[in-house]
């Protein structure tokens, strides 16, 4: 099998699946694009419908013997099965069952309030060319614009406080990861929210077991590897426009 992942800085989504790579020793070509100036819809990555119309917005995407696939805890469950690295999903049904809806709400609830967030303190300059998902291509447009709706500014920020919450909860009974094991839970929920100190940081105050573990993941040798291939200083402030905020709140 050959396969090319096109990721971003490893950051939001394209750090859940380049650490997943890395943890999981899969057999994957990186090819860097430039997620934030809309390389994504060039003709450099592959337009399938699952990519074009990724409810994730600007995702990585992963090409596997000629098979374009895109958001990232699927990626992430992809390379899971084709890797050759310990398990990143529980065996457990049930456990896997909490894993999979542990990621959905960071999906839903976590990945549009970060990114909004992400955008409004670096809006992208321009709307790049080509993009075929309508609402994407808004929120693009709202972004360079500098249209930013205070009411979704503070139910984002509202959204990061409560998903820090939910992590000092689950961490109390003394585990160092999400789902008792490392998990795509623990990838996932780390990479929309280690940017979020610095924008929401009262989301972060008297959290003692959040911070140890944000520490943790950041140590895990996949995740420092795919830190290491930022080209900013500070990949965690790179957004580009991510999952549309939830309509029904």
């Amino acid at each position: 099998m050959s396969a090319i992942l096109y990721h971003g800085e490893p950051n939001g989504p394209s750090l859940t699946v380049l650490a997943a790579a890395f943890e999981k020793e899969a057999d994957v070509a990186l090819e860097r694009i430039d997620l934030a100036a809309g390389e994504r819809h060039s003709d450099r990555v592959p337009h399938a419908f699952e990519v074009a119309q990724s409810i994730e917005g600007e995702g990585p995407v992963l090409v596997a013997d000629g098979v374009a696939m895109a958001d990232s805890v699927f990626l992430a469950c992809y390379l899971d099965d084709i890797g050759t690295g310990p398990a990143l999903r529980p065996a457990d049904p049930y456990a896997r069952w909490q894993m999979m809806a542990w990621c959905r709400y960071v999906i839903e609830r976590v990945a549009p309030a970060a990114a909004y967030l992400g955008l409004a303190a670096a809006p992208p300059q321009t709307v790049p060319a080509g993009i075929a998902s309508a609402d994407l291509a808004e929120r693009w447009r709202d972004a360079a614009a500098g249209r930013f709706d205070p009411a979704k500014l503070a139910d984002s920020r509202t959204k990061i406080t409560l998903a820090v919450e939910k992590i000092e909860a689950q961490l109390t009974d003394g585990r160092d990861w999400l789902m008792g094991d490392f998990s795509i839970a623990d990838l996932e929920s780390y990479a929309w929210l280690a940017g979020m100190p610095a924008l929401v940081p009262d989301a972060f105050a008297g959290t003692p077991l959040t911070d140890a573990w944000l520490a943790r993941v950041r140590a895990r040798p996949a995740v420092a590897r795919a830190l290491a291939l930022a080209t900013v200083a500070a990949p965690e402030t790179a957004w580009a426009p991510g999952p549309e905020i939830n309509r029904w709140g």
